[in-house]
């Protein structure tokens, strides 16, 4: 199989975690990874597979998310979604011989993300996807390519500095995430919304106390508020990232997982990260040890 270089160009204007760590929120620079682009990978798959059916369309469609900083965002202007996720999406299409031009993004909110892989709206979901039993029961996923951990967003005045500190009060998150059952076992009181955006103005306005999910997430929103918002209290949950991908396809989960070795051996996952997440000054974590995939 033949490979052609070809460069994916991501603005990190806005990105999470420029921010915090280098206090540039706002900056226009840009960083760039380089994604090899499979020649003829058709011929690299067996008949009947969804790996094969994708290469020979030349065309996929993956759900990410639009309004997390860092992880996957898209602005009003940009052409494509930039961040982590959008990155691994690109490693993944570029095995099937698409072109990240060739990727159609659909926006994928956390309560639509099965509904997405079950009805055939995407083929795959890599959303900030957070691998649980109770999810595998309903849609595959494959991972985790990456690791982290809910803390808290707050009001820069506020006296929240402690998970008990959030007993009673009101803490929002997205509809359908595993955050908002981890807080309310902390005796918060969950409040649900469609979008990350959405939860943070709750807390600008003060009608919530704080937000939680990934810190990852709530670095890139700080970073966007500088003088307003702050991250507290260290992790308190495992957050393990899986590329969502229909049930009625199970030969996807090896092939997803194969591929993402790969780019943990040749430097492309580290590239992806130190050009997304990495902004913010942190080290390149190492890549975590991804699960068996169940029998196909």
């Amino acid at each position: 199989m033949r490979l052609i270089r070809t460069k994916a160009i991501i603005a990190t204007a806005g990105l999470a975690l420029s921010l915090a760590a280098c206090g540039d929120a706002g900056s226009d620079d840009t960083a760039s990874t380089d994604v090899d682009v499979a020649e003829n990978a058709a011929d690299s798959f067996d008949d009947g597979t969804a790996m094969k059916e994708l290469a020979d369309a030349g065309k996929i469609t993956i759900g990410v998310k639009f309004d997390q900083p860092g992880i996957g965002f898209k602005g009003a202007t940009d052409d494509m979604p930039k961040g982590f996720d959008p990155e691994i999406g690109k490693i993944l299409a570029a095995s099937l011989g698409i072109a990240p031009e060739d990727i159609e993004w659909k926006e994928t909110i956390s309560d639509n993300r099965e509904p997405f892989l079950e009805e055939g709206e995407v083929d795959l979901v890599i959303a900030s996807y957070s691998i649980t039993d109770e999810r595998r029961q309903v849609v595959g996923q494959a991972g985790p390519y990456y690791v982290t951990g809910q803390q808290l967003l707050v009001a820069s005045d506020s006296d929240i500095a402690s998970l008990d500190d959030v007993k009673g009060k009101e803490v929002c998150s997205v509809t359908g995430s595993t955050s908002l059952d981890n807080i309310k076992a902390e005796g918060a009181k969950p409040r649900g919304f469609d979008t990350y955006s959405e939860c943070v103005d709750q807390v600008l306005s003060g009608t919530v106390d704080a937000m939680t999910t990934d810190g990852a997430i709530l670095l890139g929103y700080a970073a966007e508020n500088p003088d307003e918002l702050k991250v507290v209290v260290d992790p308190f949950s495992e957050e393990r990232y899986g590329v969502g991908y229909s049930k009625d396809k199970p030969e996807m989960c090896q092939w997803i997982v194969d591929t993402i070795k790969k780019a943990e051996d040749d430097g492309d996952w580290d590239a992806a990260f130190e050009a997304t997440l990495g902004q913010s000054g942190v080290d390149t974590p190492e890549p975590p040890a991804m699960d068996e995939c169940p029998a196909a």
